[in-house]
């Protein structure tokens, strides 16, 4: 029994998969880096950074230290990345975390790492898909056409129409703002997120169409972003004042710059996604790591900046909602720059859907191949070459979700996953390195034993900064994904029913 959980695919047979993929290879370098980006520069930057800085109702907030914050979270997501960008050159197949585990650590191992990356995406997209749906609302409500408070926010939210009729959720600041007519004014229960939900069902028609047409507009949305973020920071910087909004600097201690950055941390799995798209870059062996580091560090000098700039302009409470870059800039007198950066960013944020989305669905294509998901999931349209049928159901499935649920919740599922993913990776790289010395590696991890080691101990520690109700709802999501794995994945494994594979050398065993 052991060994059959242990089954291990070969690095031959992983090869011979990416050289007969139905897949399209049509991404070079520079659509892989936009990838990157495209993913790593929206709902962190946008939207989490409000909350990061001035706390949920489930975590403390970093405060203005949410700087440091994201400079863990950039050293941890440098050290994966480099263990990613090892793996990518040694196994360019879709798959990600999930394929390289199934080489590392065998079969089980990889159907966790497998179910909960599909957590980590389909929640990722979820609450991108949320962020987005705040600006997009803020955007209509500048136009003066306000969306009725029930078809705006996750269900159960508590909406109220302000004086202007915008309805809004009812958060702390609304409740000081208006404290002597809050009882007067109009107040109902959301049932359903709309623009949420359309969204992503947009998404993903894009992604059915084509990988190539999908790269070029996330490369044309990623240009406009870049130039809202330095908007931003021309018209922000000019009311930095550190002296007032940085006391105290870290108002929560260690406590809260951790929780911070735990939070964040889901700002940063762009390079993440693209690694699962190896089998559509063109030369994935050498791309996907480059496209990987070079969007991690332009991303990570990006946050930090504005990061600083965002909290040194206003007080805390002003951020803590979905559209802190618009409210900051709003409340300091710079509406109308305001307005035109939330209309960029509700033009631009479905980017990081998009790339989200993709990975996800190429996961669901990974594990269906192997057997352990149904066929339907490898299912590619010959016309498009694409994975139409995961596509189809992703797409519904995160619709669904974005419509319903809260976005803080979305973050920190996000968040734990992705974490616990590249735990296992960057322990895979060191296990290789001590089982296959010679395999392959066009990139290899610089200091390997001292990075792999900082990667888990840093990605661990923010782990468990992370609230007490994200580790709950994990454990229960893992328990129902080993389940499936015993009742369907480990008797469809097609290592089980056509056990034959070639080993290093090219024989078949």
């Amino acid at each position: 029994m052991a060994n059959q959980l242990f089954r291990k695919k070969t690095l031959a047979s992983l090869v011979d998969e990416s050289r007969r993929s139905p897949l399209k290879r049509s991404l070079g370098v520079f659509d892989l880096t936009m990838l990157g980006i495209g993913a790593i520069i929206g709902t962190g930057i946008f939207v989490l950074t409000g909350e990061a800085a001035a706390g949920t109702q489930h975590a403390l907030g970093a405060g203005p230290a949410l700087t440091i914050s994201f400079i863990i979270t950039g050293v941890a997501c440098l050290f994966a990345a480099l263990c990613y960008a090892e793996f990518a050159s040694m196994i360019p197949v879709s798959g990600s975390a999930y394929t390289y585990s199934y080489h590392s650590f065998g079969e089980i191992i990889a159907w966790i790492i497998g179910w909960d990356l599909i957590l980590e995406y389909a929640v990722g997209n979820v609450a991108v898909a949320i962020g987005w749906s705040g600006y997009f609302k803020n955007l209509l409500d500048g136009f003066g056409w306000h969306l009725p408070g029930w078809m705006s926010a996750a269900s159960g939210t508590e909406m109220v129409q302000l004086p202007s009729g915008v309805w809004t959720e009812l958060t702390p600041a609304i409740n000081a703002h208006f404290a002597d007519t809050i009882a007067q004014l109009p107040k109902e229960m959301a049932l359903f997120n709309l623009p949420a939900f359309a969204i992503t069902v947009f998404v993903s028609v894009l992604l059915y169409i084509g990988i190539k047409e999908s790269a070029r507009v996330n490369a044309f949305l990623v240009v406009i972003k870049i130039v809202l973020v330095l908007l931003f920071l021309w018209f922000g910087l000019p009311h930095f004042n550190p002296e007032i909004h940085w006391e105290p600097f870290a108002p929560n201690g260690w406590k809260g710059i951790m929780t911070g950055a735990a939070l964040v941390f889901f700002a940063y799995v762009g390079f993440d996604a693209v690694s699962t798209t190896s089998e559509e870059a063109k030369r994935p062996q050498r791309d996907l790591p480059r496209a990987m580091i070079l969007s991690l560090v332009i991303c990570t000098v990006l946050y930090i900046v504005v990061a600083a700039t965002l909290t040194g302009m206003v007080p805390l409470e002003v951020l803590a909602n979905e559209k802190p870059v618009a409210e900051a800039l709003t409340a300091v007198g710079e509406g109308k720059i305001a307005a035109l950066i939330a209309m960029g960013i509700t033009l631009t944020m479905p980017s990081v859907l998009l790339v989200m989305q993709l990975g996800q669905i190429r996961i669901l294509f990974a594990m269906s191949r192997d057997g352990l998901l149904g066929s339907k999931f490898n299912t590619v349209n010959k016309r498009f070459a694409t994975p139409s049928f995961a596509t189809i159901l992703v797409g519904l499935f995160v619709a669904l979700l974005a419509g319903t649920i809260d976005i803080g919740v979305a973050a920190e599922l996000t968040n734990i996953g992705t974490l616990f993913a590249f735990v296992l990776v960057a322990v895979g790289v060191w296990v290789l390195r001590v089982r296959q010395p010679g395999a392959p590696r066009k990139f290899k991890t610089p200091f390997h034993k001292v990075v792999c080691t900082l990667c888990v101990v840093i990605c661990t520690g923010l782990m468990i900064a992370l609230p007490y109700v994200t580790w709950i709802r994990f454990a229960l999501w893992m328990v129902l994904g080993v389940f499936i794995y015993f009742l369907y994945g480990h008797r469809k494994s097609h290592l089980l029913t056509n056990p034959t594979q070639p080993d290093e050398s090219g024989k078949v065993y």
